[in-house]
């Protein structure tokens, strides 16, 4: 199987630590990496020892005269993503780049442009997309054993303070920006990546991070014909106890990226229920609270594999079968500009004092 010759800008927690995981490991059977770019010297010796055979750069610029390089992966600082992915494209490369995708809605169609004028391939990392759990959330939808979905909500919460630079605004950094691409990402899925969706009601607060940027989000988003979405990318919740909760008029299903419940019911398996319009009454005449017993079921189970090794791994197949090929992508460019106009709309809506 012939094998893409794989550049990686970027030897951070995303460079090394989730895209390198894969591209070192034996699950890697479509990519060469041959170069490594990293400004930090004890970075760029480290990856000439774990990627044997790659070359390192300190500027990504240095790319620019290297033949032969089938893809590069963008793993800089968020507020790089942009100019980086912008350059190069223009120079002509295939660019995977890291969420957030860009830093407005502007920005992001402006490089899908750019993609398609240079006719080169442009994908952002939104690995969420390609976790087996988002897989099965949509495959419970589309069972109909939940009935008419009502509400999705969306929580990515935790309990825990935050100190380093995605505290930083000047950094193009806070929950929503970081960790808010996936969780947003996954609530237009299940809008259908509606044209239609609006952000209903945002809020955007700082409680236990040191820096000038958001660690506390909600995000209500709602569509024509579509559930409501409700959001959380909070830094206070010390007690959730899911990530994705699908209520239905006929069961509810709450999911992990490593496992899932759900309860339901069967219409014909519980006494239809007509309105009664008079007060209900026992055998005496004494009022009665409107109870019943349903017949219910219950399942739940497990998710082999997240978004950080399968969906990684997937992302990287689906580049590959693009670009060697011609198949279509299951996520995309225009999906990742969709979730970069919530993300400036939510950042309008709520103006957060600049410190730092």
């Amino acid at each position: 199987m012939k094998k893409l010759n794989l550049a990686i800008i970027g030897q951070g927690r995303s460079g090394r630590d989730i895209h390198g995981k894969l591209l070192k490991s034996e699950d890697n059977t479509l990519y060469n990496v041959v170069a490594i770019v990293e400004a930090d010297a004890q970075r760029r010796q480290r990856a000439l020892e774990e990627y044997p055979g790659c070359k390192v750069y300190s500027d990504y610029t240095e790319l620019f005269d290297v033949e032969g390089i089938d893809l590069v992966t963008n793993a800089t600082y968020s507020e790089m993503h942009y100019p980086i992915t912008k350059d190069l494209l223009e120079h002509g490369f295939n660019v995977l780049t890291e969420k957030p995708f860009a830093r407005n809605y502007y920005e992001a169609c402006d490089l899908i442009k750019t993609a398609e004028e240079k006719g080169v391939l442009l994908q952002a990392f939104q690995q969420t997309f390609a976790a087996p759990f988002h897989d099965f959330n949509k495959e419970v939808i589309k069972s109909g054993k939940l009935g008419e979905i009502k509400q999705v909500s969306v929580f990515y919460n935790g309990f825990a303070r935050r100190w380093d630079w995605q505290t930083l605004q000047c950094r193009m950094a806070g929950n929503v920006y970081n960790t808010g691409p996936h969780p947003i990402g996954l609530a237009l899925d299940f809008l259908d990546f509606s044209d239609d969706t609006r952000v209903a009601f945002s809020k955007l607060d700082r409680a236990m991070n040191s820096g000038d940027a958001e660690d506390y989000a909600k995000i209500i988003l709602t569509a024509p014909g579509k559930p409501v979405v409700d959001l959380e990318i909070n830094n206070t919740d010390a007690f959730c106890d899911f990530n994705v909760k699908i209520q239905g008029s006929r069961g509810t299903y709450k999911a992990t990226p490593t496992k899932y419940q759900m309860k339901y019911f069967v219409d014909a398996e519980n006494e239809p229920r007509p309105v009664q319009k008079d007060f209900l009454k026992d055998a005496n005449g004494y009022p009665i609270y409107c109870s019943e017993k349903l017949v219910t079921h219950e399942e739940e189970g497990t998710f082999n594999g997240t978004a950080f090794d399968v969906g990684t791994r997937r992302i990287y197949e689906m580049i590959y079968n693009k670009l060697v090929k011609g198949e279509e992508m299951a996520v995309t460019a225009e999906m990742a500009a969709k979730i970069t106009n919530v993300i400036e709309t939510v950042h309008a809506q709520n103006p957060m004092p600049i410190k730092f």
